[in-house]
């Protein structure tokens, strides 16, 4: 008898993916068979990072993984699930004002697909505060974000703050 393998969608803009997101994929793996990673277009947020550029660093870090795919989208994300065969998306929870936010997002694609499901994850303590915005942020300001993004985070930040 064969089963079909647990996968989880994790969709964001990943601007940039942090130690944070890659925790969570960690996590996640733990209970899905395959994390796919949806990286979104999100015309609405001025990312720093054009979407092939964030598509291209979230491969670099996950290329060599069979268990993680990544993907780019646009659209509804209930619509994009469905797409990829997936009924359930992947969140992280940092603090009370995440859940608020996941939770009225998990209740609207919900009400538009009833087979959705949302599965929250805390990160470890240790990235529990990491955002991505904060991370642009110290970034642009020539801070050093090393202990918190991939080398191929901190190569890019280098290249389109033309740090050192």
């Amino acid at each position: 008898m064969t089963t079909t393998p647990r996968k989880v969608l994790y969709p964001g803009t990943f601007d940039p993916i942090t130690n944070g997101h890659i925790d969570l994929v960690t996590r996640a793996l733990k209970l899905f068979d395959e994390v796919v990673i949806a990286v979104a277009f999100a015309h609405h947020k001025k990312p720093i990072f054009d979407f092939d550029e964030r598509v291209a660093l979230v491969e670099q870090y996950f290329g060599n993984n069979p268990k993680v795919s990544v993907v780019g989208f646009e659209g509804l994300l209930v619509e994009f699930a469905k797409e990829q065969g997936v009924s359930a998306v992947l969140r992280g929870l940092r603090a009370v004002s995440d859940f608020e936010y996941e939770f009225g997002l998990a209740n609207m694609n919900r009400s538009l697909d009833d087979d959705f499901e949302a599965v929250f994850l805390t990160p470890s303590q240790e990235y529990s505060f990491i955002s991505s915005t904060l991370v642009r942020e110290v970034a642009k300001l020539g801070g050093d974000v090393s202990k918190f993004v991939p080398e191929s985070v901190l190569i890019a930040f280098e290249q389109k703050f033309n740090i050192k």
